[in-house]
């Protein structure tokens, strides 16, 4: 079984003591037609929490991604334990920025969702999804990680760039697969201390 739904497309496949879906869940997201979607895929030698668990701190982004993200702070009053909401400054460069709110929620096990609620590009969602691939020839767990971006604004600007979509999605693919270098090394490492018998110590 396959479902298409607009941006990714998803096929089915039943995993041993899950329960097989009829369907994706599918998050809200901005109307296709005052948006621009972009897809980006990274394997790991990792299990599926590992990348969940990094989208799941929204801490580490001031220290891991200094050169995208400032002034994080989590709303510790606005945050339940199905929803993590952050304020957090997106870097243009090294003196401007972008503040916007965001909340994280996850629909499904291997499946984290930020949408931008307050700030420019409210609406927007980046859905972060982890599919494991199975065991590689050392027998340590493989995972794509497939993220889309969906991003929209009500800036009249952005309609213009929305027309000009097929040069604006190979930046959007750069700038996320640009995070998920640093990230994929986060899963990883998550993984390995794991396997260990390790963790993190402060």
């Amino acid at each position: 079984a396959a479902h298409d739904d607009g941006v990714l497309l998803w096929v089915r496949v039943p995993t041993q003591g899950e329960v097989t879906a009829d369907a994706p869940r599918i998050t809200r997201r901005p109307d296709a037609a005052s948006s621009v979607a972009a897809v980006v895929e990274v394997a790991g030698t990792c299990e599926p929490r590992d990348i969940i668990a990094n989208r799941l701190d929204p801490w580490h982004g001031s220290w891991f991604h200094p050169y995208a993200f400032s002034h994080l702070t989590v709303d510790e009053a606005a945050s339940t334990d199905e929803v993590l909401t952050v304020d957090v400054t997106f870097r243009v460069s090294r003196t401007w920025g972008v503040p916007v709110r965001a909340e994280f929620a996850c629909p499904d096990a291997r499946t984290i969702v930020m949408t931008i609620t307050d700030g420019e590009g409210a609406g927007s969602v980046v859905e972060t999804h982890a599919t494991p691939l199975g065991p590689d020839a050392a027998g340590r767990p493989r995972t794509m990680m497939v993220e889309a971006t969906v991003a929209t604004s009500e800036r009249t600007g952005f309609a213009v760039a929305r027309h000009l979509a097929p040069l604006l999605r190979p930046a959007m693919r750069s700038t996320a697969r640009r995070l998920w270098v640093d990230d994929m090394v986060y899963a990883e490492r998550s993984y390995l201390l794991r396997s260990r018998g390790e963790s993190y110590g402060v």
